[in-house]
């Protein structure tokens, strides 16, 4: 139904909502209870003088009697109901739900966005919980040290006469482990209870250099205009551990060299002509697709104002750099999902893999995902090649027909092995 149709239903709603009577409203306004009535059920047109007249009976502003709801709340609702189809909502009388029931609609939105916010939270605590090197060894070290004092204690406990000076040996084990327990504990602590959105002494190098390139936009200013990576170095990696800038080191130099190759006044003109698609890119500068991938994720946002995402792995399917989108997270720790682009692009170099993809949980929101994976290291003689893999993710373009996406999930672990459709290909989880 038009928006401009309802305004006979806001004011029903608006009249209801104040107690008052059709009647009174009509005498009001100088019409019979019958006109209004038509007016109400939005069989009669309302405007003018009329319009002005009972919004001011209602006390409202006419406005909010003929524009109802906004845009921008009516495709909440409609992607609300995208998330599930099967549920029946009525697509065809959105506007009219908005429009009479504002607040409701405010609500469920609202509700909508926050179940996003939480599945995202489970996912990163779940992935955390499966893959984190960190958490793992403190409860390794927590069960090894438990274990310990209990053998100890068991000992004492036992019936029968033992030696002062094994006693006090088994004495001085329990103190000492009890000592590295509590010490674990409060490590672990720590380490659960720190800031994501900051670098720490207790996160991995591989965390510490996500959270100061998450940290920059991914953006190094200084290594636009010239390749001083020694400064922009001592700028990001001013609190991160040693191991931490030793990664942080390579990863500058290869920014530094990309934008000597790709500086962003020859890029910028390139991407208002073709968007931010590798393929056409790579083709108009004469660029390898891999190298283009990663320019585009370090655009700022007056360059490219659409955000793009860029995952980078190794031979072994280890993640070696993440930019995620919203609505394609990648996991901080461990290997993503199999089925990725990503993945197949090792099997076949140097041949970029196009694909829609959405994600467990993301069925309105369709990405479209570039994948390339590049020879590393220079030529290898007498030897096997070693291979990194790029995949560029961002959504996918309205104008561009593409088949049915295929259903990925964020990591190996976040989709349940019965609903995991890699358990229908194993060609392909095989493959990594």
């Amino acid at each position: 139904m038009p928006r401009d149709t309802l305004t006979g239903s806001r004011i029903r709603e608006k009249r209801i909502a104040q107690g008052m009577r059709q009647s009174e409203l009509a005498k009001i306004a100088g019409i019979s209870a019958s006109y209004l009535n038509l007016i109400e059920h939005n069989r009669r047109r309302i405007g003018g003088k009329l319009l002005l007249e009972i919004a001011d009976a209602l006390s409202v502003e006419p406005t909010h009697l003929t524009e109802g709801a906004g845009a921008a709340l009516i495709a909440g609702l409609r992607e609300a109901a995208s998330d599930l189809p099967d549920a029946g909502a009525e697509l065809d009388r959105t506007d009219e739900f908005a429009g009479r029931f504002p607040g409701w609609a405010d609500l469920l939105v609202a509700t909508r966005a926050r179940v996003q916010q939480l599945e995202r939270s489970v996912e990163v605590l779940t992935d955390r919980m499966t893959h984190d090197p960190q958490l793992a060894a403190s409860l390794h070290e927590m069960l090894s040290t438990v274990t310990a004092i209990r053998s100890a204690a068991s000992i004492l406990a036992e019936p029968g006469d033992i030696d002062q000076e094994w006693q006090a040996r088994f004495h001085r084990n329990i103190y000492e482990d009890s000592g590295r327990l509590a010490e674990t504990s409060r490590g672990l602590v720590t380490y659960l209870e720190a800031d994501n959105a900051q670098a720490t002494e207790t996160g991995t190098p591989q965390e510490e250099l996500d959270t100061a390139l998450e940290a920059a936009g991914h953006h190094v200013p200084e290594l636009e205009s010239d390749a001083d990576t020694a400064a922009a170095l001592a700028r990001l990696g001013k609190r991160m551990s040693g191991t931490a800038r030793a990664l942080l080191r390579p990863w500058l130099e290869r920014y530094a060299e990309d934008a000597r190759a790709l500086p962003i006044d020859v890029l910028r003109p390139a991407i208002d002509r073709h968007g931010p698609d590798p393929v056409a890119l790579a083709r108009d500068l004469h660029a390898e697709p891999a190298r283009i991938m990663r320019r585009l994720a370090a655009m700022p946002e007056e360059v490219l104002p659409d955000p793009v995402g860029l995952a980078i792995c190794d031979g072994s399917g280890v993640l070696s750099y993440r930019k995620p989108l919203p609505d394609f997270p990648m996991p901080r720790f461990g290997a993503a999902c199999p089925l990725w682009p990503l993945y197949k692009a090792l099997n076949r170099p140097h041949v970029v893999l196009t694909a829609p993809l959405v994600q467990m949980g993301r069925a309105n929101a369709v990405i479209w995902a570039d994948a390339q994976a590049t020879l590393t290291g220079g030529l290898a003689v007498n030897a096997d090649p070693l291979y990194e893999s790029h995949m560029m993710v961002r959504l996918a373009p309205p104008d561009r027909d593409h088949a049915a996406p295929e259903e990925v999930g964020a990591s190996c672990r976040i989709c349940s092995r019965s609903a995991c459709p890699g358990r229908r290909e194993p060609s392909i989880l095989s493959s990594r």
